[in-house]
């Protein structure tokens, strides 16, 4: 089973819905792919979910536990063990992560998917769901989003 690896800052609201989107439609569609996410800085998360992610999960009849039970922290294990890591945000998570695993930022595939102080769910959520639909397509057409694909966010 090969992993998508989606990273945020708090890791409870965009990675925990591309988590948990990726797994419900990898599952749909027999792929031998599954989704993990963490954050740089979970402690920062104000919950264990966002109400958004929630809710947006419920709209598309994605099941709980599709994602994790509470936010995890990046580990540089983490990066090496997933086959595709996608950050969401680069100008949010670039100089976090040259601080924290300075030999990675070459290694990832950045999206750019604003946080919910930026933007509201109801914009973002959809442009990310499209972004993981679009991941998907390509590997279940047999290809990848570079050499390693991680996908990172901030609560």
């Amino acid at each position: 089973m090969q992993e998508v690896l989606f990273v945020c800052t708090g890791n409870f609201y965009r990675s925990r819905f591309a988590e948990a989107l990726f797994n419900h439609e990898a599952a749909r569609r027999g792929l031998f792919w599954r989704a993990a996410s963490k954050g740089f800085r979970p402690h920062l998360a104000p919950a264990l979910i966002a109400r958004e992610t929630l809710e947006a999960m419920r709209e598309r009849c994605v099941p709980r536990e599709m994602t994790r039970r509470a936010p995890a922290r990046l580990e540089e294990e983490d990066l090496v063990l997933a086959s595709q890591v996608v950050m969401l945000k680069r100008t949010e998570h670039l100089p976090m992560l040259a601080a924290d695993f300075p030999r990675w930022p070459e290694r990832v595939t950045w999206w750019e998917i604003h946080d919910i102080d930026v933007e509201p769910a109801t914009v973002a959520l959809p442009k990310l769901e499209e972004a993981v639909v679009g991941l998907l397509d390509l590997l279940e057409s047999g290809h990848a989003i570079g050499a390693r694909a991680a996908v990172a966010c901030e609560f």
